[in-house]
């Protein structure tokens, strides 16, 4: 019994050599490749953990620039952190807040520089949005209005569209195309949650081009109906 026992295991022992010879090499490169992509899953998620960490840092130190109105710190801080950390969203709200120093400081044209990163630059479709609008207003107050609207011309996300029409709103207002206008305005106005306090901005524009976008109430109007008919 002890020796069929041996047999059988030395024909099974037999066979898994047969099984390695032949597959040995395929199973341990499959083991290689499955646990280097483990390795490199661990190893990008720890240096994304480690940017974003450094990224925040500095992030600090531009905003403590902007505070202290040090236009030439912001001008340092933010170049490094578009050389070391750019991919990060720290990156891009830097960005977006250095421009707005930049722009109370009366330098407009570091401030386009800065707006135009973001929206050339930024993976997030919120930061791209919120620079191409104040490229928009920045452009506007330039008389630029040609690329003022191409800066508006691409897709926004939802929660922007209505904002990208209040704007194109401006500019062709400022281009004396008031139908043009106030259809943008009218498109913007329909957009905007009616709790929205911009809402009210859009309605006092639509009021000044003659145009009450406020539906009027049914029992109101049956109401006046009535007294007409008496």
């Amino acid at each position: 019994m002890a020796k069929h026992l041996d047999l059988e295991e030395q024909e099974q022992l037999d066979e898994l050599k047969h099984f390695w010879k032949q597959y040995g090499n395929a199973i341990t490169w499959a083991l290689i490749v499955v646990l280097g992509a483990f390795a490199a899953w661990n190893g990008y998620h720890y240096w994304q953990r480690n940017q974003a960490s450094q990224a925040s840092v500095m992030y600090d130190e531009i905003e403590r620039a902007v505070q202290s109105g040090d236009t030439a710190r912001i001008d340092r801080s933010l170049a490094d952190m578009k050389d070391r950390f750019g991919s990060t969203t720290y990156a891009q709200q830097a960005g977006l807040l250095a421009a707005k120093a930049y722009y109370d400081k009366g330098n407009v044209d570091a401030s386009r520089a800065a707006l135009n990163w973001v929206a050339d630059k930024s993976s997030d479709e919120g930061y791209q949005a919120i620079a191409k609008l104040r490229l928009a207003g920045l452009l506007l107050e330039k008389k630029a209005y040609d690329e003022a609207l191409q800066q508006l011309a691409g897709p926004f996300p939802k929660d922007f569209v209505a904002l990208a029409e209040d704007r194109r709103g401006d500019v062709l207002m400022a281009q004396g195309k008031k139908a043009e206008a106030k259809a943008e305005y009218e498109k913007a106005y329909k957009g905007l949650d009616e709790r929205a306090e911009y809402r009210r901005l859009v309605e006092v524009k639509l009021n000044a081009l003659g145009v009450d976008p406020s539906p009027v109430p049914v029992k109101t109007a049956d109401a006046a109906n009535a007294g007409v008919n008496k």
